[in-house]
């Protein structure tokens, strides 16, 4: 529906200096028969109350605004039921080009071509209809200090929450500790944990309903559709279903486990070589430290830390609460018998922001010895005493010492499964019978060999086809990319805190709760409004499927990176329209084209491509398009014209919600229609990921064998499409790629299909 679309032409900023404005309001009336043109002098409050007037009088249902950036323009000042598109003429075209020239006036012109087409196709988002009304009670999955502190703040504001702890009594680990590090000025002295009271005021709660020895046994649907399933550790038959219930948002907050001492440690091998966390229960149960191995009271401690982590052979990561623990249980000691010793070698001590007062004060200590040191041998004497010789010491020596007990600083492993290896697990143990050819059916049984450690591991037990857990990322923390996705996981809606989450004490994990609350609350609140979250946050488009033109091949499925598709037994998606996230990836997937959003569809892109006039050959000027992500490059591009870096004035950008979504059509449409090669500019992918979307320009680049084929097809050459990883720090290598690729283009030569 085309509607009645009004073109404003912004003539401030130096733009009606640059370029020809009749020559570019000829474009909008001429060209596309719009007659609705009109020039304004800047992009500011009173041309936008003048706009708001317009629509009012004359009922324009559509504005395409040639001026500033789109992220220097809210659309939020214009009625909600109007489509919006802003062209960046200022940015992209007047900062980065020399003024009044042909090619400059050619780019502000081109441009105008391309959303004047792509408006005349846009139709406006409106929310996704459900059936049946969102929910907005929370599921809190652990009932440790994270599980606690998120149901107690959401309860706050008014939500019901549910809570499922797997254990009989709720508080987790610290409800196990004796005795808490100081979080208050001086940050001298030892505090109670308070767990008890926590608990207390948790159970009193009337917004609050706690399931002990319980665990989720199902979960299905979607934010404010979840469908939840629980029964009893304890159960008999363990069919039996303890409750069912429905929530809007869920949060894991299924804690952490200690790990195993690292192998040249003879933990399992003494008695009386313990782990921090068997010292901590000791001491809870005793109220005095004991040997295991004959009950004597100890009277000095070895405390060896990064006994589990901070090792590239085991655990490369820092658990963040070792060194405190340490040196908490080293005021145990001191301050049950002021003639006790206690030892504490390091080759890392971390004790971050207000904790280094702690550090300080335990350093005063007399008693408490601590140095730098590597462990070269554990050895029990006769006498029963333990030895322990340590090398590479701050005095540059060797040092022995005897000890009546030594504690290995156990680091942090999340309590999490690896949703997607357990599918591909259970994938791989079906092809094992059911492969069609011998070697399938091999691969099947070593990926199952290699994956048998993910069996039986699930906590959640969500229904989604990629897997009945969060993704486990680096280190086995299901926790999403720490500055593009703070608090976010990959499954829309459902949020890990707490030491699940990354490793942390006491104090983190009650703040990292608060906040997955929140969250938790903003995604049931949104999805009630049809909104999209993080990170096209407010966005009411969604993803349509034809599937009368789907053919079952499952790649919309596979490669949607939130999880947002189950597929039925036929491999038909089923789509879960409030678990999206609006990236667009399945539409870039599916060969067919049968996924479309109402303004962003391969048909709009496509006429973006077709709307630029490519010259003829003989003219000498190349036409080269751009897809920028929206997320990085293309603000990016806004950079480089606010620091007034001149671009080569040959290249077409477009931006795309994410290059995942990028279809190989829209690379035939541009070498059919005349552009000599196509530049691809996405987010950095790898370990150190930074795309919005997960992995959408790592799966650009997958796509590249499909780009390939299509230009072999079309019997052109393969460096005509060329794809690049960057971050918006990088801004200045853009003017470099268009400009080395320009060069590439004038080597190879024009594109044949052109005047065709």
């Amino acid at each position: 529906m085309e509607g009645k679309i009004g073109v404003y032409i912004c003539t401030g900023y130096g733009i009606a200096e640059a370029l020809d404005i009749d020559a570019m309001c000829k474009v909008v009336t001429d060209e596309f028969k719009i007659s609705y043109c009109k020039t304004v002098e800047s992009c500011e409050q009173p041309v936008i109350a003048s706009i708001n007037e317009d629509i009012k009088r004359d009922g324009l249902t559509k504005l395409l605004i040639a001026g500033v950036s789109p992220r220097r323009f809210s659309v939020d000042m214009f009625p909600d039921d109007v489509i919006i598109e802003i062209v960046a003429i200022r940015e992209h075209v007047v900062w980065c080009q020399p003024p009044n020239e042909e090619d400059t006036q050619m780019l502000a012109e081109d441009y105008l071509r391309m959303y004047l087409a792509k408006i005349k196709k846009v139709e406006l988002s409106e929310p996704f209809q459900l059936e049946e009304p969102i929910n907005k009670d929370i599921l809190v999955v652990g009932g440790g200090i994270s599980g606690i502190t998120a149901a107690k703040e959401a309860a706050k504001l008014g939500y019901e929450v549910r809570l499922v702890e797997k254990s009989s009594k709720l508080g987790g680990w610290l409800a196990k500790q004796h005795k808490s590090v100081p979080t208050k000025p001086p940050f001298h002295d030892l505090e109670d944990t308070g767990i008890d009271t926590l608990i207390k005021e948790l159970e009193e709660d009337p917004k609050i309903t706690v399931y002990t020895s319980a665990f989720t046994s199902s979960i299905s649907g979607a934010p404010g559709l979840f469908d939840v399933t629980l029964k009893s550790i304890n159960s008999k038959p363990s069919d039996e279903i303890l409750d069912q219930f429905r929530v809007g948002s869920i949060i894991q907050a299924t804690g952490w486990s200690p790990d195993d001492p690292r192998k040249d440690l003879p933990y399992g091998d003494l008695d009386d070589v313990i782990r921090n966390v068997e010292l901590e229960e000791i001491v809870k149960s005793q109220g005095r430290i004991t040997r295991p191995s004959d009950g004597k009271e100890v009277k000095s401690i070895a405390f060896i830390q990064c006994g589990g982590s901070s090792k590239k052979d085991h655990h490369s990561y820092c658990s963040s609460i070792c060194c405190l623990t340490s040196l908490k249980q080293a005021k145990y000691l001191r301050d049950g018998n002021s003639d006790a010793k206690a030892y504490i070698f390091y080759e890392f001590l971390r004790t971050p922001g207000h904790y280094e007062d702690f550090y300080r004060n335990t350093q005063e200590d007399p008693g408490i010895f601590i140095t730098r040191g590597e462990i070269a041998e554990i050895t029990r004497g006769d006498d029963g005493m333990l030895t322990i010789t340590a090398k590479n010491t701050m005095p540059g020596a060797q040092i022995q010492v005897k000890v009546d007990l030594v504690v290995l600083a156990a680091g942090m492993k999340p309590n999490a499964a690896d949703g997607e290896a357990i599918r591909a697990y259970e994938d791989a143990k079906l092809k094992v019978t059911e492969g069609e050819s011998e070697t399938q059916r091999q691969r099947a049984a070593e990926t199952v060999e290699e994956l048998k450690q993910h069996e039986n591991t699930e906590i959640l037990n969500l229904e989604y086809r990629q897997g009945p857990d969060l993704p486990a990322l680096q280190n086995g923390f299901p926790d999403s990319h720490f500055i593009c996705f703070p608090y976010e996981s990959r499954r829309t809606g459902i949020y890990p805190t707490g030491s699940v989450r990354q490793p942390m004490d006491g104090v983190g994990a009650r703040e990292d709760a608060t906040g997955a609350a929140l969250k938790a609350i903003q995604c049931m609140e949104m999805t009630s409004r049809g909104e999209a979250v993080h990170p096209r946050a407010g966005d009411k488009s969604y993803p349509d499927f034809f599937l009368q033109r789907c053919t079952q091949c499952k790649r919309c499925t596979e490669e949607c990176p939130f999880g947002v598709l189950n597929e039925d037994e036929k491999g038909t998606p089923q789509v879960w329209a409030t678990r999206c996230r609006r990236c667009g990836v399945c539409m870039g997937a599916c060969p067919e084209r049968i996924v479309s959003f109402k303004d962003y569809s391969v048909d709009i892109i496509s006429s973006m491509v077709k709307a630029v006039e490519v010259p003829e050959e003989y003219d000498e000027k190349p036409r080269i398009l751009a897809f920028l992500c929206e997320n990085d490059a293309f603000p990016a591009m806004d950079i480089v014209g606010q620091h007034r870096l001149k671009v080569n004035p040959f290249v077409r950008i477009i931006p795309v919600r994410c290059l995942g979504s990028m279809n190989v059509a829209w690379i035939t449409d541009a070498i059919s229609t005349g552009f000599d090669g196509v530049i691809l500019i996405g987010c950095k992918y790898g370990d150190d990921y930074q795309c919005h979307f997960i992995k959408g320009s790592e799966l650009a680049d997958y796509r590249g064998e499909n780009i390939r084929e299509k230009l072999e097809q079309m019997q052109m050459e393969n460096e005509r499409v060329e794809m690049h990883q960057l971050q918006i720090s990088e801004y200045e290598r853009i003017p470099e790629i268009f400009e080395k690729f320009a060069e590439l283009i004038e080597e190879i030569g024009m594109n044949p299909f052109k005047g065709m």
